[in-house]
Order: C-alpha cells, then sequence, then structure tokens
C-alpha cells in the first residue's frame, strides 16, 4: 500500500484539504510520486491522516480540475504527466543570491546626481497642478506625440532668450528624460560610428551602443573635445558637452565650437549631439550662446536639455530640437509613440514657464548653488591650501586635486569611511585611465545641505591627512 510521507497539522489555520492538496501537488511537481501513481482511494488515506473523507475528496478533485491527477473507473485517481515549472540552473542560482542592496545613504552626499529639493517651488507647482486637475480633465487623454504644443512654445522661447536656441516650435520633442531622447535619436542611426567624450557620461555610451552604434572614444583637452581626434575617429555622429563638459567642467571656447561645426558641415550625414548640460547654472558671467544657436535652426545639431537639475530628478521631463532633415526621419521612424509625459506635468511646467515662475527659480537656484560652492570652495581650500579646485564657474560639482595627497583610491575609501560619498576622476575614463590627473576626485555639493560644510571639510581633514 502507497504511504505518502507527509502528515497534516490540525492546528494550523490553513484548511486540512488545502494542506493536503498542497503536498500532493508538490510530492508529484518533485517527482517523488511519477506518473502513472496510483493514490490511495479516498477512504484509505482518510483513515492514514485521521481526518474526514470530505478531506480527502475535495483536495483529489482540486488535483484532478487541474490536470494533476486523472479519475478512473475501478482505478481510482492516477498521477498524470505534468510540466516541471522549476527554473532553469541560471535562473535557481540568480534567485539564491542575496537581494541588491539599496543604495547607501551617506552622511555628507557628494554625489553627482542629486538636487536640493529645499528648493524646489512645492507651493507653485502645486498650486498649477491642482488647478489643472479641477480645471482640465481634457488632459487624462492623449496629446501630441512630440508633447502639448503650448509646452514646446514655451520652452522655445525659453531656449531662444536664455540659450541662443534657433528652432520652431514644431522642431522640439518633449520626452522622459535626456537618455530616452537620445535613446531614440541613436535608433536613427543605427550601424553608424558615435564619437563620445573621454572622459565621460558612461551611460551615453551604452545608450548609444544598445541601439545598435559602434562608439569611438574620443579625448577632452582644456578646450573641450579634441576637434583633431574627432576628424580621426571616423565617426558620423558625434555627443558633446560644450557649456558644461562633465566631469571635468571645461567650457567649450567659441573657436574649439566652430571646428566642430566646421567638422559636421564638411562630412554627408555627420551631426553634433549638444547636451546641454547644467547651461542654466552659470556663476561667473552669462553663458556662450549653444551650439544649435551657432549653427541655426537648419544646422547639423541636435539640441538636447532637461529639466531635472532645475526643478527635481522625479520630474521627468526633458527636450530635444531636430533639424528639419532629422525631423522628417523622427515622424516617420516614431510618428507613432505615444508621448512618454503626463500632460499633467507638461502643462503644469507651460504654465511654470508662461507666468515668469521658471526664471524666478533659476535665479534662486543660482544664487542659493553659487553661495554654497564658494562656502566649499572656502572649506576646502581652508582645510588644504594646497587643493586645486576645478570648475567653480559652472555646473554643480567640483573637482579637488590634492598634490602630494594619498592617490585617488585611497582618498575614496578614505572619505567613504568617513560618511562622504564620492568619486574619482578616474572612473569616468573609458580609455587611457592612465592618463587622469592623480588624486582628484569629484564633488558634487547640489544635494549637500549648506551646515554640513564645516564637518564635511573637518572629516576630509582627517580622512586625507598629509
Amino acid at each position: 500500500m502507497l504511504q505518502l510521507p507527509f502528515a497534516l497539522n490540525a492546528a494550523d489555520k490553513t484548511p486540512l484539504y488545502e494542506q493536503l492538496y498542497r503536498a500532493l501537488v508538490a510530492q508529484i511537481r518533485s517527482g517523488a510520486l511519477p506518473a502513472g501513481t496510483r493514490l490511495p482511494g479516498k477512504r484509505t488515506l482518510a483513515g492514514q491522516l485521521g481526518v474526514a473523507v470530505n478531506t480527502v475528496d475535495a483536495a483529489y478533485q482540486i488535483l484532478a480540475a487541474e490536470g494533476y491527477l486523472e479519475a478512473r473507473q475501478r482505478s481510482g485517481f492516477v498521477v498524470q504527466e505534468t510540466w516541471d515549472p522549476a527554473p532553469p540552473a541560471a535562473d535557481r542560482e540568480m534567485a539564491a543570491r542575496p537581494a541588491a542592496e539599496p543604495p547607501r545613504r551617506w552622511r555628507f552626499d557628494l554625489g553627482t546626481g542629486g538636487v536640493d529639493t529645499a528648493l524646489f517651488p512645492f507651493r507653485t507647482w502645486g498650486r498649477i497642478q491642482k488647478e489643472l486637475l479641477y480645471a482640465a480633465p481634457e488632459l487624462l487623454g492623449h496629446g501630441h506625440p512630440q508633447g502639448d504644443e503650448n509646452l514646446r512654445q514655451a520652452i522655445a522661447g525659453y531656449l531662444a532668450a536664455y540659450r541662443g536656441v534657433d528652432c520652431d516650435p514644431d522642431q522640439i520633442v518633449v520626452g522622459a528624460g535626456t537618455e530616452y531622447l537620445l535613446g531614440l535619436v541613436a535608433g536613427l542611426f543605427r550601424g553608424a560610428e558615435a564619437a563620445v567624450e573621454n572622459p565621460g557620461y558612461r551611460r551615453v555610451r551604452t545608450i548609444l551602443e544598445n541601439n545598435g552604434l559602434t562608439c569611438r572614444c574620443v579625448p577632452i583637452d582644456d578646450s573641450g573635445l579634441d576637434a583633431a581626434a574627432l576628424a580621426q575617429s571616423g565617426a558620423s555622429l558625434c555627443c558633446v558637452t560644450p557649456s558644461h563638459h562633465f566631469p571635468t567642467a571645461v567650457t567649450m571656447p567659441a573657436a574649439r565650437r566652430g571646428q566642430l561645426l566646421r567638422w559636421a558641415a564638411e562630412g554627408t550625414g555627420r551631426y553634433l549631439i549638444e547636451d546641454d548640460y547644467d547651461a542654466e547654472f552659470r556663476f561667473d558671467i552669462r553663458p556662450l550662446p549653444s551650439l544649435q544657436g551657432m549653427a541655426g535652426r537648419r544646422g547639423p545639431v541636435v539640441y538636447l536639455c532637461t529639466f531635472s537639475k532645475s526643478l527635481a530628478p522625479s520630474i521627468r521631463i526633458a527636450c530635444m530640437v531636430l533639424p528639419p532633415e532629422l525631423l522628417a526621419r523622427y515622424r516617420e521612424t516614431y510618428g507613432s509613440y505615444a508621448n512618454t509625459v503626463s500632460r499633467f506635468e507638461q502643462q503644469t511646467l507651460c504654465r511654470f514657464m508662461e507666468e515668469g515662475h521658471f526664471t524666478r527659480h533659476l535665479s534662486r537656484m543660482r544664487l542659493a548653488y553659487k553661495n554654497r560652492m564658494e562656502a566649499l570652495a572656502a572649506a576646502l581650500q581652508g582645510t588644504f591650501p594646497k587643493a586645486v579646485l576645478r570648475g567653480k564657474h559652472t555646473g554643480l560639482h567640483l573637482l579637488l586635486t590634492l598634490p602630494g595627497g594619498p592617490g585617488e583610491a585611497e582618498m575614496v575609501a578614505a572619505a567613504r569611511r568617513a560618511g562622504a560619498g564620492l568619486t574619482g576622476l578616474s572612473g569616468y575614463y573609458m580609455e587611457g585611465a592612465e592618463t587622469c590627473p592623480e588624486s582628484t576626485v569629484v564633488l558634487g555639493y547640489a544635494a549637500l545641505p549648506d551646515r554640513d560644510i564645516p564637518a564635511l571639510a573637518a572629516a576630509l581633514g582627517e580622512a586625507w591627512a598629509i
């Protein structure tokens, strides 16, 4: 007589028939009860387990309904062939690994992706959103694939006034972040070769390669991306951050910008993708106009900018400006795509810009970040008199070089032990990391509270004692 190797627990809140059902499923799926096995009769199994016949009957009926058993006349219930849903070995190995830990919360957050959330215009933004929620139910429906027309008009006006961008609102595409928009542009150039800045933002290379492009690393010098190296790279597409290069903080002068535009104009099908990174945070003088503005609305430049730093990273609103030739290709390829930004967010930003709140908000942010940068620079220079600081004129991070310091790797490790989350400059090199300046780290200060600056300087002073 078949004996089943389990017992039911009357103290368990799970019904006995369900306990029996689960136990039999486990036996069948593991192979302990192979196909063709005849199970004990209902009265027999009920006697073995000390339960009512109805309990066994209920479990058998569920198993038969799900295909684990077949009821046969004069034979009772027989186990059927089943598919084993056990995951492949690679999946089992992955499942056995510990779950990824959440990002560490540092005592001093010196990452480059944060912002000061205390500067967000909560009251004004919330008021506009609330008004729209009640007054504009049509925003629950689909909008224009490139973004709502009035938002694109507001963005075009802002970009013309503050970044010298020369475009028609029809050339603007609104999307959920510059990475998403860059991926769309890359999809128009599958199979091409693209030049990327080295050192630079690694994710740009990842996005391009994920969309079928081959990337060539082009070095950065004191004027930005090396135009001569670009000409020798064989690339037909070039991603560049002329206003504020990340991470070296170099601002590209007009002469170098002209060289890049000349490179694009001299070759068929060549384009520059201009990421206007951190251009709104210039602390000394008005920034140079964009490359797109220098080239004109029909020039070979795709312009990208985001509102993540000026508002908040979670408000995923960015835009790109396409030259007419690429705009036609974009509409042919992506014209049926729905826009990826909520229309309520689009219209909130639109009114925020139209009513003048955005430019006033940027002015407040520039002043707050400028004061923070100056306080941080003064504290670091006071602690490390020989330190070299770069990037004070623009953007939201500094480069600190410590002559005679312990070396970049030890600086990063010691800072993290002291609770300061920062990175070394060499981590942004995709090739030739040996040319990276020694003992240099990247310090983002947007998310660093002003009150923590003295304590940070003291902590780094102890960590990097020389």
